[in-house]
Order: structure tokens, then sequence, then C-alpha cells
């Protein structure tokens, strides 16, 4: 079953690529996703990590939560589920 993981505290010059390469020391990746702000394209400073295999993804969190990663220390957990309502105003 794969597995969701939030990367947090992320250095604004990092690439989908670097953090691929980061995750992938422990275990197959499906997909990475840096978030960027929708006007100007610039990272918000964090992202997600999908995994194929959910002990790899909880050995992944354990290793690289904390690392510092360009002189960022990287907070690293699950994802938690999306909370789709929306809030109207009226």
């Amino acid at each position: 079953m794969s597995a969701n993981i939030y990367v947090g505290n992320l250095s604004y010059d990092i690439t989908e690529k670097q953090l691929e390469e980061l995750f992938r020391q422990h275990g197959e990746v499906i997909s990475v996703k840096i978030i960027t702000d929708q006007y100007s394209g610039k990272s918000k400073g964090f992202g997600f990590i999908e995994m194929t295999n959910s002990n790899e993804a909880e050995t992944a969190i354990q290793q690289i939560d904390g690392k510092q990663v360009l002189n960022r220390n990287l907070k690293v957990n699950i994802a938690k589920p999306r909370n789709d309502t929306k809030k109207f105003n009226r």
C-alpha cells in the first residue's frame, strides 16, 4: 500500500529531483510535488512524496526527519488527509 509523506521547512532552492533522490535512498518513489505559489511560481517551502511501500515510507520518515538539507532542518511525517470542505463567504 502506498504512503503519502509531508515534507516541510524545505529550502526554496531545492528541486523535486533532489527531493526524489533523497527519498529514493529509502525505497521506491511514485511522485514528488513541491507546492508553489500560484501567482509567483515560487516554492512555499513544503511538498509531498508518495512512496509505493508504507514500511519504506516509515523508514524514510525516521531517517530524513530533522536532517539538514540546504541549510534547513526538514520536517517529515505522514501526510494528513486533505480537508476538502471549503468555507464560502455569504
